[in-house]
């Protein structure tokens, strides 16, 4: 055995081997089905309850920092834990596993649809999906809402976040920073609506105690925070990100479709917040209006696939990265394009993940105990619930009508349905998915299964009718 195979296998302070973090962050990537809130209450019951890895406080204040990041809360929560444990090596074990098996997924099924999509089972399959996707996206504006919003003030924010992107078109970033402010000064001055307002809690039972934890209540020496340390870990992986970007823009122009979508997705990276539901109305709109990426519709069928398949939600910018290029690339076939453009897109999405946690997370760390903080993260969780509110509302105009309409002025600009294009059968599709929700509290799998099912059952019904 070499020196670097005792390394990994010897078992850190805590008690956990390497090997058997490894084989914990495999289970957890084979579950990561359900959107972020579920993959988060997956880990939380694994991680903390089941493991003891670490306490339900500690478990709390990484995740209240994930979702001040931009990018995919889940997947970063797992870097941010595995870093914890295990060091740098632990955190890129955690957030590759995290999004390897959804990543593979995705491909399989971007492949599939490059190729069959317009035919009529293919279509009637994503029909499916799309009832099925926006009752899951109404869950989840349920299940955040009920962990953030805790008093009026946290309700009070999540409506004007809403009210300011959906009447106002206000940019996310803006909505973030601005419930941040608000938080951080409702903190610092000791209003109590803001102190203890974060609400991602356990799923239920009794409270696992920082102290009774495998982490226990001390920071790891690796944890510690390095100014040195975290600059040079930053800047390796700056390089890695920036690299391609900058590769593709040089050599084969900024107009290429490949440096156009390193360019468009590094810059997602930087400037979108609040998880995959925040920030797909954002990607939807660019993907089709500026660069003609997708046609209208196909980015519910790409959030389709992405329900279906373990690992973050954001893995469906891998899906409009594909078609791009599989659409807009010249001298290469379509295919082999495509696949570049999927990887490509993958890379320049998930590699700022791990630098924003190994560059921040350090410095968060010593700041557990950091009231103000917390306040600021409590608010902007509680703004998340407007922006996916907002989402839900998108989906629901494009899954339920058939023409939307852009109205603005007196600076308001909103979408508004034409009423005579409703679809019924979609309507009535997605209120049986809410209801097998919501009343009989099925799990996501077996709604998407089920809404497929009825899907293609209906195309073939009105084959049988033709012929």
């Amino acid at each position: 055995m070499t020196a670097a195979d005792e390394l990994v296998s010897r078992p850190a302070g805590h008690g956990v081997s390497f090997g058997k973090a490894m084989k914990v962050w495999a289970r957890v990537a084979a579950l990561s089905f359900g959107g972020p809130a579920g993959q988060i209450a997956m880990m939380h019951r694994i991680l903390v309850e089941e493991k003891r890895w670490l306490g339900e406080r500690r478990f709390l204040h990484a995740l209240n920092y994930c979702m001040l990041l931009p990018g995919p809360e889940a997947q970063q929560l797992a870097i941010y834990i595995g870093w914890l444990m295990h060091g740098v090596a632990g955190g890129l074990l955690a957030g590759v596993l995290f999004v390897l098996p959804g990543f593979l997924a995705i491909m399989g099924l971007s492949i599939l649809y490059a190729l069959l999509g317009g035919v009529g089972m293919v279509s009637a399959l994503f029909f499916g999906l799309k009832a099925a996707v926006l009752a899951i996206v109404l869950q989840a504006v349920v299940r955040v809402g009920q962990r953030s919003l805790k008093n009026p003030v946290m309700i009070g924010i999540a409506a004007a976040a809403f009210v300011a992107i959906f009447a106002f078109d206000v940019p996310f970033p803006l909505i973030i920073l601005a419930a941040a402010l608000i938080g951080f000064i409702g903190g610092r001055t000791g209003i109590p609506a803001f102190l203890g307002a974060s609400g991602h809690g356990a799923s239920g039972g009794q409270e696992v105690l920082d102290a009774e934890s495998l982490l226990g209540e001390e920071t790891p020496d690796h944890a510690r925070p390095n100014l040195a340390w975290s600059l040079k870990i930053a800047g390796v992986l700056a390089a890695l990100w920036a690299a391609p970007v900058l590769g593709l823009g040089f050599l084969l122009g900024w107009n290429n479709v490949f440096a156009e979508i390193a360019v468009f997705f590094s810059k997602m990276a930087v400037v979108t917040f609040g998880g995959a539901y925040a920030v797909l109305a954002y990607v939807a709109q660019e993907a089709v209006e500026t660069y003609g990426w997708l046609r209208p519709g196909e980015m519910l069928d790409g959030l389709g696939m992405a329900e279906t398949t373990p690992g973050p939600l954001i893995i469906v910018t891998q899906f409009v990265g594909f078609m791009g290029a599989f659409r807009g690339a010249e001298g290469l076939p379509p295919l082999l394009a495509g696949v570049l453009g999927g990887m490509l897109t993958t890379w320049v999405t998930f590699t700022p993940c791990f630098l924003w946690i190994f560059l921040g997370a350090p410095f968060v760390e010593a700041l557990r105990g950091a009231r103000a903080l917390n306040a600021a993260l409590a608010a902007i969780t509680a703004a998340v619930v407007g922006v996916i509110l907002n989402l839900a509302i998108w989906f629901g105009l494009h899954v339920l009508f058939g023409e939307v309409r852009d109205i603005s002025g007196w600076g308001l600009q909103i979408d508004m349905p034409v009423l005579s294009t409703i679809n019924w059968a979609s309507l009535l599709l997605t209120l049986a998915a809410a209801l097998a929700i919501f009343r009989f509290k099925l799990g996501v799998i077996p709604v998407l299964l089920g809404c497929v099912s009825i899907g293609v059952g209906l195309h073939i019904m009105g084959l049988l009718q033709s012929a």
